[in-house]
């Protein structure tokens, strides 16, 4: 038989979280006896001091901060089992709500979208486009269902997606294109190159070739191609997104040797918990694999000179 109970764990929590017995009391909306209560139920039960004296501030021992941890983690496992509870007495979910990294092809994106409407066709769906971190940072608030993200996330589950390929462009009358010659990652330094922002409210990342003297940050892909076909920078991009500029000569791969115009990145698909995601979900992920595995390579339309890059 258990010694101590969920409740008890979710008190203990809640003071620490809080930074003392009265501030985890107004979060918990209970009385800081009944906190400090049950809190002092769990340390006699398990034979453990949690926390010590230390005047008025409330600090973890050592065994505390462990047993913080294990805590944490029990209390989100059962987070999850009543999760999928709900999800099992519900039955087909009325909302799916997604992360999509703004470098995943749009085209793929709303063919996939477009079968699930068809088979759920009173599903609600949410899009949030990310950059870099962004859609993991959602996923892990709780503000998503699914990610799709170039990062990998860390306390659910991922899996390999597809590989997006990104060139290195600029207007043909940029003067990078001027020299005429092969260039070198020197040669890109003395010209403007325009990022795209993380779109995480938390710890932001840098991706991609970042050794320009001078930079502009964007929030979009879209702005960032529309700067650079202004001939105002350069920029690495992905290939199928700018596949309408190429075709027509409104951009040009930089002629860098080596292939070192071209970069790839690695998409992941994630979610918390497969147990938790409904039918339509499911249809979602099985639906987006499919499509993923005939992507195309967009070699074929990188051209200069008359010639493919690589």
């Amino acid at each position: 038989m258990l010694k101590s109970t969920l409740e008890q764990w979710r008190m203990f929590k809640a003071v620490v979280d809080a930074g003392g017995f009265n501030q985890a009391a107004a979060v918990v909306h209970k009385s800081q006896s009944s906190v400090h209560h049950a809190v002092q139920k769990l340390e006699h039960a398990i034979g453990v001091e949690l926390f010590e004296n230390t005047g008025r501030k409330v600090q973890l021992s050592a065994q505390g901060e462990l047993m913080y941890r294990r805590a944490t983690f029990l209390l989100n496992e059962a987070q999850k089992l009543e999760a999928v509870a709900t999800s099992l007495q519900a039955g087909t979910e009325t909302l799916l709500r997604i992360a999509v990294d703004i470098i995943f092809p749009s085209d793929l994106l709303y063919n996939v979208l477009n079968k699930v409407s068809e088979e759920f066709p009173l599903l609600r769906i949410e899009i949030e486009e990310t950059v870099l971190s962004g859609a993991n940072s959602m996923l892990n608030s709780g503000n998503v269902d699914i990610a799709i993200s170039p990062f990998t996330y860390p306390t659910g589950f991922s899996e390999d997606l597809c590989e997006i390929e990104f060139a290195a462009v600029a207007h043909p009358d940029h003067p990078l294109h001027a020299l005429d010659r092969p260039l070198t990652l020197e040669d890109l330094k003395s010209h403007r190159q325009i990022v795209v922002r993380d779109s995480s409210a938390e710890r932001k990342v840098d991706v991609g070739w970042l050794g320009a003297d001078q930079r502009w940050t964007v929030s979009h892909i879209r702005t960032s191609v529309d700067i650079i076909s202004q001939g105002l920078g350069f920029a690495w991009l992905p290939i199928a997104i700018i596949k309408k500029e190429l075709e027509e000569g409104a951009l040009l791969p930089l002629p860098l040797g080596n292939n070192g115009g071209l970069r790839k990145s690695l998409l992941y698909l994630s979610f918390e918990d497969g147990d938790g995601l409904g039918p339509a979900a499911r249809s979602f992920i099985g639906e987006l694999r499919y499509q993923t595995m005939n992507l195309p390579s967009a070699h074929g339309m990188l051209q200069p000179c008359g010639e493919p890059l690589c």
